[in-house]
């Protein structure tokens, strides 16, 4: 979300994004994974070829990207700003009509914890955020989005307001998960935040949420669920946290 130096083609990214079909598949590569074709199909409730077809112009509109594995092509969304993109949507967007328990499910449990592309969202996002601001992990602000006192920051998107910074027992107590913040990614900023948009309050994003998050999975302290982007905190994980970090996650 760096500013724009050009003028840009709304129009052409929101008509990719409008189809119905091809807005179910974007949102369920929003957690960063790559998935087949076949896979995506099932998700937009269409058939192959059809989706063959919306597929081509999503990658042709730079939305998603595809690489081919054996016999199969998996496709992932072209980056992080394609997600902030879509929970930025999902903003203005009207509520889908809930008509079955099933989808009820689902929407509580988006909302307890999710992926926002590579790094944790939801109440679990923030729980975890939270955390590691009362354990002085991470420092600069409490984490809680005010609207009222907001220069830049708005939900759904990367955060500017505050300034976070890792303090040296921070450092040291992510080396003890196996996380060396020396060498996170060098092209990314290491610590950013989103304000999340169903609680209003910030998550742990760039190099740092990334790395955080890909060995909370490696270490399966949480797992996915089975819708996409849907993820759980394990009972390890709870136990882990609550051990490593001192984080205590109670409401699960």
């Amino acid at each position: 979300m760096e500013p724009l130096k050009q003028q840009t083609d709304i129009a052409r990214a929101a008509a990719l994004i409008a189809d119905p079909s091809r807005a179910r598949m974007l949102k369920c590569l929003a957690d960063g994974r790559a998935l087949p074709a076949n896979a995506l199909a099932g998700e937009a409730g269409i058939g192959a070829a059809t989706a063959s077809a919306h597929l081509a112009k999503l990658v042709e509109g730079e939305l998603l990207t595809v690489e081919q594995r054996g016999r199969h092509r998996f496709y992932r969304l072209a980056g992080p700003d394609v997600c902030a993109a879509l929970e930025c949507l999902a903003l203005i967007a009207p509520p889908l009509a809930i008509t079955s328990l099933k989808q009820s499910n689902r929407a509580l449990a988006l909302h307890r914890g999710r992926s926002c592309y590579d790094h944790l969202a939801g109440q679990l996002g923030v729980a975890l955020m939270a955390g590691l601001l009362e354990r002085r992990v991470l420092t600069g602000h409490d984490g809680i989005h005010r609207p009222d006192q907001a220069v830049r920051d708005r939900p759904a998107s990367y955060g500017h307001d505050a300034q976070y910074r890792l303090t040296p027992s921070g450092r040291t107590a992510l080396a003890g998960l196996g996380i060396d913040a020396d060498r996170l990614p060098p092209r990314r900023r290491a610590i950013r935040y989103c304000v999340d948009w169903s609680e209003h309050q910030h998550h742990l994003a760039g190099g740092l949420g990334a790395a955080l998050t890909a060995r909370l999975f490696e270490m399966g302290w949480v797992r996915w669920g089975r819708s996409p982007r849907v993820v759980h905190l394990t009972d390890a994980g709870a136990q882990g946290l609550e051990r490593s970090l001192g984080i205590v996650i109670t409401d699960r």
